[in-house]
């Protein structure tokens, strides 16, 4: 737990041991602990030095309050972390600068093969400090969406996430509880008839765009580096993200059951479920495939839905649902 401080394990150990028992010496830690005492010996010297430890003249050793040498140790490695932070801009704005001139070939690298693709696309999230945007289209050759490591990771830094999918992508199996688990991550998603490509932007730095199979049937990719092309990229995934139909998944509960009863004063947590997939363009088929309903059941509910909103179209009712609020997530109720 201490080792983002700089501690080693036997430093924590020692200094775990040490908290229940004050004024000890090295031996009955030794014993305590189960390891040779210079391993101990040598502990208690760091951990004194860290100044998380207070030794006597007869070598006995006490803990220092935790709130204070801990805190004095955090509050040491946070200044560190503001200038590396400090460094990190220059040498970026220095990397930048140096780019400018840059010929073609240090702009843009290419990636081949799918181990090479997946560090990549894995890399290129981790190195975003403030956004991550994505178009994401079927087949997925190197990355799944259930198998992308890096988003939470990147969520947890706080990185905000933006991803379009193409509209056919909502057909491939599982994809629906990958996007309900995205968005209760706190992943904003959005759906396009069609997508021009497959694409990863961090920032406004890196950008991957995957390519067909090569001669040598393999996958391919370019990673590109801050160009006029990026900026391209940048601006086509803002138009494109202006367009696209947002996607409103509920993400409080689990997969559907196949039998719901009948709502009578709004719409269930299903039936809007039912609405965003229909909305987005999805067949009556594929809907009730990725909800786990029958298509008998889908279409009870939609009946029900239409008599509910006083209608006698799909259409009238995704106009209903719309202005209604009937295609957003339900809003919890308080306590």
């Amino acid at each position: 737990m201490l080792d983002v401080l700089g501690l080693e394990p036997d430093d924590e150990r020692v200094y775990r041991a040490l908290l229940g028992r004050p004024n000890s010496t090295a031996a009955p830690l030794a014993d305590l602990l189960v390891v040779p005492r210079a391993h101990v010996d040598r502990a208690l010297s760091r951990l004194a030095e860290w100044g998380l430890v207070i030794r006597s003249a007869d070598e006995r050793f006490t803990t220092a309050p935790p709130a204070m040498a801990l805190g004095a140790l955090i509050s040491r490695r946070r200044d560190g972390l503001r200038v590396a932070e400090q460094a990190l801009v220059a040498f970026a704005e220095e990397h930048r600068a140096a780019m400018t001139g840059s010929s073609i070939d240090e702009l843009i690298e290419v990636v081949t093969g799918v181990d090479a693709i997946r560090h990549r696309f894995l890399q290129v999230q981790q190195a975003a400090r403030t956004q991550v945007r994505s178009f994401i289209t079927a087949p997925f050759l190197a990355v799944p969406p259930d198998e992308n490591t890096a988003e939470p990771v990147a969520l947890g830094r706080g990185v905000h996430f933006r991803a379009v999918l193409d509209r056919a992508v909502l057909a491939e199996p599982g994809i629906v509880a990958d996007a309900v688990d995205s968005m209760r991550n706190g992943v904003h998603l959005r759906v396009a008839d069609r997508l021009p490509m497959k694409l990863v932007l961090a920032d406004a730095d890196l950008g991957l765009v995957p390519l067909a199979v090569t001669p040598a049937g393999e996958p391919g990719a370019v990673l590109l580096h801050r160009s006029g092309l990026l900026d391209a990229l940048d601006a086509l995934f803002e138009t494109v993200w202006r367009t696209a139909h947002p996607l409103e998944l509920s993400a409080r509960g689990g997969a559907a059951e196949t039998t719901v009863e009948l709502a009578t004063d709004g719409p269930t947590d299903l039936d809007r479920r039912i609405l965003v997939l229909l909305l987005a363009g999805l067949t009556d088929q594929t809907t009730a495939t990725q909800l786990g309903l029958s298509p008998r059941t889908l279409h009870r509910r939609l009946r029900h839905l239409m008599d509910m909103a006083g209608v006698r179209t799909r259409m009238q009712l995704g106009a209903h649902a719309v202005r209604h609020g009937w295609s957003e997530p339900p809003v919890p109720s308080g306590p």
